[in-house]
């Protein structure tokens, strides 16, 4: 039984990691404002949302299984230097913001739990985490962030100490509900987009030749194709299937956490960290900011150096550097570059005024406005017989991927219309 388990954890690779660097301080606060904004009427999204987040990420993996090349090589190498560039636009607009949202929320949690000034903790965390992008490989660092990660379990936990109405909440997954107005329109396109993102495309197809590069299948990226073997393609389900299943547990869970505690009495806009750190004080009582913090900054030290890394592989790729979290700095100087230019542009975002907490939340939107021109190339790729060979899409992933990119084309139209 032991052994089992063993084996399986084991088995839990890029997949598993990307679905928790999903539930990042962005995913984390798109999710409370939307129970403290909506209460149960929008659950139902966690349930539709994990087989579509489920077959994009697995496209995204097998392109990089396939090929030995990330999205942006892939890209680089098939298509016109025009597409690749508007990739980069996107994955990088979005990235840069969604780094510094993420870093906000990071010091803005420590500065509740341990006072000293937001830009105290803005520079410490901005630094430290660059410092373990740099200093340390990034699998060896992750191996003890996911159980940081586990931290947002509490508001499983939470969930079922709170008296709730279950009949209520399976009803509400189950019987989906939508008012056409901007607010709900624009939470739609926050969910999708914290769930849907730009980031977690060139991530895990990048991860994916990593563990391949890791494997000694190939020397490096776009360096030879690997022989796949079709227990290759089953553990890539397996372990992309748990890392989303994971992500939208915890989104269920921390909506209903925050609808049956902040926003019990009716909407309430959450603006501060004190404010979302209020739902699991049913919980721990006192201890609510502290696990509250332990929650935000666990994911924000995962989450950070996901982003920060796609964005240095996609340039990288696109412009045929040396690159990857298991190079040292000296061998990859162009690669770390982009990073600490990304973080340091991350960092000045904090300074326009926006609350940390409502910079998440427009992230989130940023993010599902982008991905749909992602997700045309991403479909584009993955049933190209050149590129992918004997390995293009079965028809539920086209099924299933035409539908998450139209649904995102229309509600980010739809947003602008209101």
């Amino acid at each position: 039984m032991n052994q089992k388990k063993k084996t399986l954890w084991q088995r839990l690779g890029p997949g598993f990691i990307t679905g928790a660097a999903d539930d990042d301080p962005s995913g984390i606060a798109t999710y409370s404002q939307t129970g403290a904004l909506f209460g149960y009427t929008h659950l139902w999204v966690a349930l539709f949302t994990f087989p579509l987040m489920l077959v994009v990420q697995e496209m995204c993996g097998r392109i990089g299984t396939v090929t030995g090349d990330g999205l942006s090589g892939v890209i680089r190498k098939f298509y016109s230097k025009k597409v690749l560039a508007i990739a980069l636009v996107l994955l990088l607009g979005a990235n840069i913001i969604n780094i510094g949202a993420d870093l906000g929320a990071m010091a803005s949690a420590m500065n509740m739990v341990f006072g000293l000034p937001f830009v105290v903790w803005l520079m410490l965390v901005t630094v430290g985490s660059l410092l373990l992008q740099i200093l340390v490989p990034y699998p060896t660092y992750a191996k003890f962030l996911k159980y940081l990660t586990l931290s947002l379990l509490a508001y499983v936990l939470a969930a079922f100490v709170i008296k709730q109405d279950w009949s209520v909440i399976l009803y509400t997954t189950f019987t989906p509900t939508f008012a056409f107005n901007k607010a709900s329109l624009l939470n739609i396109v926050a969910i999708l987009g914290t769930t849907i993102s730009p980031y977690l495309f060139f991530w895990q197809a990048d991860e994916e030749v990593e563990e391949q590069i890791a494997h000694n299948k190939i020397l490096g990226f776009g360096i030879g194709k690997p022989k796949l073997s079709k227990q290759d393609f089953k553990d890539l389900w397996i372990d992309t299937g748990i890392g989303m299943l994971f992500s939208n547990l915890v989104m269920f869970f921390i909506m209903v956490t925050v609808a049956s505690t902040i926003g019990a009495n009716g909407p309430v806009t959450i603006e501060t960290a004190t404010q979302a750190a209020q739902a699991l004080r049913p919980l721990v009582g006192d201890f609510a900011y502290l696990l509250f913090a332990i929650g935000i900054v666990g994911t924000g030290l995962l989450a950070v150096p996901v982003l920060a890394g796609s964005a240095s592989f996609a340039v990288a790729e696109a412009f045929g550097w040396s690159g990857g979290l298991e190079k040292k700095f000296k061998d990859a100087h162009g690669f770390y570059g982009v990073m600490i230019v990304a973080m340091a542009i991350g960092f000045l975002v904090n300074f326009l005024g926006i609350p940390p907490f409502q910079m998440l939340y427009y992230t989130a939107v940023l993010n599902g406005l982008a991905a749909p021109i992602l997700l045309m190339m991403i479909l584009t790729i993955s049933n190209n017989k050149k590129i992918m060979g004997a390995h293009t899409n079965g028809i539920l992933s086209n099924v299933l991927g035409v539908a998450i990119t139209a649904l995102m084309t229309a509600a980010g139209i739809a947003l602008f219309l209101f």
